[in-house]
């Protein structure tokens, strides 16, 4: 039970984009073999912001996503960026570039898959509606197919339960100040 006399915690996550950032690497079958997919997600709106594919798993694609996301939001100092302990996120180069824009690192426990679970749950969602129902030939169909479908399908049209059963796209848009 916990003891009212005591003050709760700060809230350090605010109400809007540009937060907190959840990051991880997932990877996607084809016949030319694996290809691996990046993505950094805004978790206030669940919104696609930085993307990148590769053909192997690497620090560079995770700065690739990294990169992609910086350009399009260009967050504040402050932003709480969430990855699991992978090497990718763990590497100098990811981190330094992080500190460059003033991004504080929040990093998954030590086996704790569970504190990334939004981003889990977006490759869970983006493999069931396309990756799973589609044989890539090559990784390059597999990464112009993942491409439609991030920009074209998930961003601006597919609705969340979360959000009130409205795309993180229009839900930013209602939400914004």
């Amino acid at each position: 039970m916990a003891d009212r006399a005591q003050p709760a915690g700060p809230k350090l996550l605010g109400e809007g984009p540009n937060q907190k950032w959840g990051s991880d690497i997932s990877y996607i079958w084809t016949r030319e073999g694996w290809l691996y997919l990046a993505v950094i997600i805004d978790l206030f709106a669940r919104r696609v912001v930085g993307w990148a594919v590769a053909d192997g798993l690497h620090r560079e694609l995770a700065l690739a996503a990294l990169c992609r996301a910086l350009t399009m939001r260009r967050p504040a100092p402050g932003l709480i960026h969430h990855a699991d302990r992978g090497s990718q996120y763990c590497s100098t180069d990811y981190q330094a570039e992080l500190r460059k824009h003033g991004i504080l690192i929040s990093m998954s426990g030590k086996g704790n898959c569970y504190d990334n679970s939004m981003v889990g749950t977006f490759f869970k969602t983006l493999k069931s509606e396309l990756v799973w129902r589609t044989m890539f030939g090559t990784r390059q169909q597999a990464g112009q197919a993942i491409g439609r479908y991030i920009e074209g399908f998930y961003k601006p049209v597919r609705r969340h339960s979360a959000l009130d059963f409205t795309s993180p796209a229009r839900f930013e848009r209602m939400t914004a100040n």
